[in-house]
């Protein structure tokens, strides 16, 4: 049971929640966050790339952090925003459909996937901080949702998101076109996920992709590794001693006092 001060998302209580704040009692405020995902349709299945880097404020907590969540065996979902928030709302909607195919029987199709995670996510009305990209190969084709953390979902050819997702955009609309091949597809993902990491702070390391198709899904976790650390020839230091031939070491017996 939750306290009267306590902020909740029942739909009976968004005035309380409206009194709190006239009280002076704040909402909290979101966390800011950064990541480039990308995917695209083409012709024969969807590309989904995003980076591998994870934010603590200006800290750089995980370079290699996978984005590209599962969520059945022909979707998956890239997911930009808090790690947790992502990483909760992909598994709670992955095992309803799960449950969903075994009492069917049939294959989960996208529109189901994208119909469950608005609906979660638009009862939080945007503070479950999840900004997600579905892909999918079902009875209908290759498919790609977006749907953003208050629950509203849109279908494109192609779609960005993430504080990076104008950088991978641009590269988007300048070099998209109807029927792509596979690899072309997969170059132009990747591209756009390069150009996220070089003009965002927020996002970085490397490009991890998915391709999914008929009857076959492709992992390439680190396909591009853009900031890889280089190694130096040579030490310019100077060579330091060793602590141990600076030590003295003298021995010797003191008389005991027994007066």
């Amino acid at each position: 049971d939750q306290g009267l001060n306590t902020f909740t998302f029942k739909k009976f209580a968004r005035f309380r929640n409206v009194l709190l704040e006239q009280k002076g009692l704040h909402m909290p405020k979101p966390t800011k966050t950064g990541t480039t995902i990308a995917a695209i349709c083409y012709k024969d299945g969807v590309v989904l790339g995003a980076d591998t880097r994870a934010t603590s404020d200006t800290i750089v907590a995980d370079k290699n952090c996978a984005k590209i969540h599962y969520l059945a065996p022909n979707i998956y979902c890239c997911g930009a925003g808090t790690a947790a928030d992502t990483e909760y709302t992909t598994a709670l909607i992955s095992s309803q459909l799960e449950l969903h195919r075994l009492t069917t029987g049939r294959k989960s199709r996208i529109d189901t996937a994208k119909m469950l995670l608005a609906q979660f996510l638009y009862k939080y009305h945007g503070h479950i901080s999840a900004a997600l990209i579905v892909g999918s190969y079902d009875v209908k084709g290759p498919k790609l949702y977006n749907v953003s953390p208050h629950g509203n979902a849109d279908n494109l050819p192609f779609l960005t998101m993430g504080s990076g997702s104008l950088a991978a955009m641009a590269v988007f609309e300048s070099r998209w076109k109807k029927d792509l091949e596979r690899q072309e597809a997969i170059e132009l993902v990747c591209d756009a996920i390069e150009a996220g990491i070089f003009n965002d702070l927020g996002s970085g390391s490397n490009v991890d992709i998915n391709v999914i198709e008929k009857d076959k899904v492709d992992i390439y976790r680190n396909l591009r590794k853009p900031n890889e650390r280089g190694q130096k020839e040579n030490s310019i230091a100077e060579p330091h001693e060793s602590i141990k031939d600076l030590l003295v070491i003298t021995e010797g017996v003191e008389a005991m006092d027994i007066s």
